[in-house]
């Protein structure tokens, strides 16, 4: 049995800037070593300076690589925090996981969505279907991935496609870039506070009738839920993608992962 203050364990975090964080203070507090992923400097600076803190900048490719950090910084458990919509590298951290016998603990974030009768849930960004959508006001907040093809979609149906995308060079780029007027692009990182202020103005600006995002649980989502339950425009959340875990431990509060982290390094 290990004495969990005295614990110098190896923990492996993949998130963004949410969730990522929060676990990592909680660990380091109670001694363990955190490694925390991330795909960009930008979002490094969420986390705090500390010796103990390990931060890995980049995108990882397949499960050979992941099993190759696992095995050189001797990690012990490995907690996939990243976007419930990030399917592709949360199956290479699954089949890593599988293969060399290592816990995966997944975090994934409650959905938020109370029933009304403004929400809409949908299986694709191409699904919103109200009939005639020609000079209909839609707001894209889905990121800049599938934004050209997604805006592509709803200009051919006549409506009138504006976007809000992220502070990032990807994502200007992309924005920018893309089908849409560069006047129905709003640069934006989404507020943290209560109540999406800003997204509320935005929304009142362009006379938005629809609003397309995914249920990614985020503050984000959040702010929309709340703009929207006020008003009459209507919500279109792309419901998210179900990723089969092999051999993971599935957790949707913080504590309860952490504690299941303590557990098994006592029993061990």
């Amino acid at each position: 049995m290990q004495n969990k203050e005295n614990c110098y364990e190896n923990v492996w975090i993949l998130s963004g800037t949410s969730d990522g964080p929060v676990i990592a203070n909680r660990l380091l507090e109670l001694n363990y070593s955190v490694f925390a992923s991330v795909l960009t400097y930008r979002a490094s600076q969420a986390y705090i300076k500390n010796p103990k803190l390990h931060i890995i900048t980049g995108k990882l490719n397949n499960r050979v690589e992941i099993i190759n950090f696992i095995k050189k910084n001797q990690i012990k458990y490995v907690v996939d925090a990243t976007h419930p919509f990030a399917v592709i590298i949360s199956k290479y951290l699954n089949d890593a996981c599988s293969e060399i016998n290592i816990p995966l603990l997944v975090y994934e974030r409650k959905s938020l969505v109370n029933d009304t009768d403004n929400f809409y849930y949908i299986n694709d960004l191409k699904d919103i279907n109200e009939g005639d959508l020609e000079n209909k006001n839609i707001l894209l907040a889905i990121g800049s991935r599938f934004l050209n093809d997604t805006a592509n979609y709803y200009l051919n149906c006549k409506a009138n496609v504006f976007a809000r995308v992220l502070p990032t060079y990807e994502s200007i780029t992309k924005a920018f870039g893309s089908c849409i007027k560069n006047t129905n692009i709003a640069i934006l990182e989404p507020s943290r506070s209560e109540g999406g202020i800003l997204e509320k103005k935005l929304c009142d600006l362009w006379g938005i009738d629809y609003v397309l995002c995914r249920e990614s649980g985020s503050y984000s989502q959040k702010h929309w839920e709340s703009i929207i339950s006020e008003s009459k425009m209507k919500l279109f959340l792309v419901k998210r993608p179900k990723v089969k875990n092999d051999y993971s431990y599935s957790f949707n509060q913080y504590q309860n992962l952490i504690n299941h982290i303590i557990k098994t390094n006592i029993d061990f």
